[in-house]
């Protein structure tokens, strides 16, 4: 079993208060447990900013890989607004 731990970041640059920032993540951190994902929320107090942490097993690299590329599909399908950047590491 391969323990993959993630963290991503987001530019929200339209988003003007701590409400609007909060629905762009809620609707993003519930995209990322349709998948079974454990997601954490660990923004700060900066507006325009997010930053997600996640985790998720896989039985080997390939489908570690595979997980990897549909959460970069999930960004880019339903949140291809925003500027993101995501960083993995396998254990």
């Amino acid at each position: 079993m391969i323990l993959v731990h993630g963290v991503l970041h987001l530019e929200l640059p339209e988003a003007h208060s701590l409400k609007g920032r909060r629905r762009v993540v809620n609707a993003l951190k519930e995209r990322l447990r349709r998948m079974n994902l454990s997601v954490i929320d660990l923004s700060g107090a900066y507006v325009r900013e997010a930053d997600l942490a996640f985790a998720y097993l896989a039985h080997d690299t390939r489908q570690a890989a595979q997980i990897r590329e549909s959460i970069e599909g999930v960004m880019e399908r339903h949140f291809p607004e925003y500027e993101s950047e995501i960083e993995f590491e396998e254990f």
